[in-house]
């Protein structure tokens, strides 16, 4: 007899999301399914918004582009962060204005450069001086901040030298930027995915400050500040509260920088991860021997419907199964495709229910952020991640 999912008690490791647990209850689901609880991504945003300050939120839009949250989010008055075309006119489309968009990407197409010029699009990013000329080119006077490659992250996932130039780019790419009739406004940076404590941006920033001081000492009068993502969810491991952890990090700003006119953050997963969770479904629990230790537990979603984000084991879902009461042992965690990469936790096993078996409901916690954009389409004919926005 398969297990349909029951709230976990009050006082567990992971609270219960009143909201997204009581839409569990009352439905079924032949797929799996990101629940998202736009009440959730607003007071994630309050609460960020109150101790970044003067600090104003731009929405990583890649996080997760469900409309009903960018609406929500354009309500209360939220900036965003846009990687594409596509991302901008999503924003456009739920009634952001122009002048609250950054084209954030640093590879950019140019006829995309022209269209988000024609639509009021004033601020885009660069790393490399062949960008900064095609943003001369097609969105001329336009304001641009320079990237900067991040080498000191503290984070559970740094991010990779695919974006960003180091300090002598940096400072050339200001005057190119001028010379061509650019407004080189500033610099962005990103310290890495899951920095889960404020103090570990601190090596981060004094790399990012020696660049601004350089770049002020040579004239450019610098007006802006992107501090990118980098706000923490929980996974498992502790984290700072979200107010006291804006606080925190925008007390190290103000300490290197002084009061810059404008200071940028561009929080995804920190707004909108908590506040979804996924239903998923046990498809078979095996071993591959009778002398194995491990159980093979198979869920019918992967790294390729959704669960990207396990790749190294970078980032630990925390699962809960109507069986949490009995006793549990450890497993190896896969997705259901003939992909042998399909596979989520084998290097540090997941301890889960012995008594576990095809059918349970499993949900998966805190994976609002990364998983729908993810998600492939039909790969060995297995459903896209359907997303339902309560």
């Amino acid at each position: 007899m398969t297990a349909p999912f029951v709230p976990p008690l009050a006082g567990t490791a992971i609270p219960a999301l009143s909201r997204l647990d009581g839409y569990v209850l009352s439905h079924t689901f032949d797929r799996p399914t990101l629940l998202i609880d736009v009440n959730r991504v607003e007071a994630q945003y309050r609460a960020l918004s109150a101790g970044l300050g003067r600090a104003r939120i731009h929405y990583a839009v890649k996080a997760n582009p469900a409309r009903e949250i960018i609406a929500r989010l354009v309500d209360i008055g939220s900036a965003f962060d846009a990687a594409s075309k596509g991302e901008i006119n999503l924003c456009l489309q739920e009634g952001a204005r122009p002048e609250d968009i950054s084209f954030g990407n640093t590879i950019k197409r140019a006829r995309d450069i022209a269209w988000a010029y024609e639509e009021g699009i004033r601020l885009f990013a660069a790393d490399s001086a062949e960008e900064i000329a095609k943003i001369a080119e097609n969105a001329p006077g336009a304001k641009v901040y320079i990237r900067l490659l991040v080498t000191t992250s503290q984070a559970d996932w740094p991010l990779s030298r695919k974006f960003g130039c180091d300090h002598e780019m940096a400072l050339a790419l200001l005057a190119q930027a001028r010379n061509l009739g650019l407004q080189p406004v500033g610099f962005s940076f990103h310290v890495g995915s899951q920095t889960r404590h404020a103090e570990m941006w601190g090596a981060t920033l004094d790399a990012i400050a020696q660049t601004w001081e350089a770049a002020k000492a040579l004239g450019f009068d610098l007006s802006l500040l992107n501090i990118g993502g980098g706000f923490p969810a929980f996974y498992g491991q502790e984290i700072d509260a979200p107010t006291a952890y804006a606080e925190k990090v925008m007390a190290q700003v103000t300490a290197r920088f002084g009061d810059v006119p404008v200071v940028m953050a561009e929080p995804g997963r920190g707004l909108v991860a908590e506040a979804g969770v996924i239903v998923s479904e046990v498809m078979l629990v095996s071993r591959k021997s009778e002398r194995d230790l491990h159980r093979w537990v198979y869920l019918n979603i992967g790294r390729f419907s959704g669960l990207a984000e396990t790749e190294g084991e970078a980032i630990r879902y925390q699962l809960v199964t109507p069986r949490d009461a009995d006793k549990v042992g450890p497993c190896i965690v896969a997705g259901p495709t003939c992909d042998s990469a399909d596979v989520l936790y084998e290097k540090q096993m997941m301890s889960l229910p012995l008594s576990l078996r095809a059918g349970d409901q499993v949900l998966i916690r805190n994976c609002g952020a990364y998983t729908s954009t993810y998600s492939s389409v039909w790969f060995n004919g297995f459903e896209p991640l359907d997303v339902v926005v309560i």
